[in-house]
């Protein structure tokens, strides 16, 4: 086995994992803030089945108001572009004003993970799909 494919190999793991960690918080309530309804798909795709909300329908402080009142942990996963890195650091920002600290780990580190491939969520569950299939045999 090659370098490359062992890094793929603990890369596909890492990023299986922190899809684990990120079930473990829809199902205990943790709201996921995303952009759009192709983010959501993708996030279903990959058996996440929590309360996933979309920061692009409405102003984003009237958005972050409503997550703030709603006492739950917020999980922030918009796109690692440049629209997605603003509208976090927005959402951020607001958050803090209203005292709630959200959870940017997991944004953080899949970013890590899929720097050179993929710039959204939208494009998550493909991109888990190809590297399972291309590592493993499987999806």
């Amino acid at each position: 086995m090659n370098t490359r494919t062992l890094e793929d190999i603990e890369r596909l793991e890492d990023i299986e994992e922190i899809i684990l960690e990120l079930q473990a918080l829809a199902d205990t309530g943790a709201i996921i803030v995303v952009e759009g309804r192709r983010d959501v798909a993708s996030l279903r795709s990959l058996g996440i089945n929590g309360e996933i909300r979309l920061a692009s329908q409405q102003p984003l402080l009237e958005f972050t108001e409503q997550l703030s009142k709603s006492g739950k942990e917020i999980v922030i996963l918009t796109d690692w572009d440049k629209r997605g890195g603003m509208m976090a650091r927005k959402i951020i920002d607001d958050l803090l004003f209203y005292g709630v600290v959200p959870n940017t780990d997991i944004r953080s580190r899949i970013g890590i993970l899929v720097r050179k491939s993929i710039k959204d969520i939208e494009s998550l569950n493909s991109y888990v799909s190809r590297m399972r299939y291309e590592l493993q045999g499987r999806f």
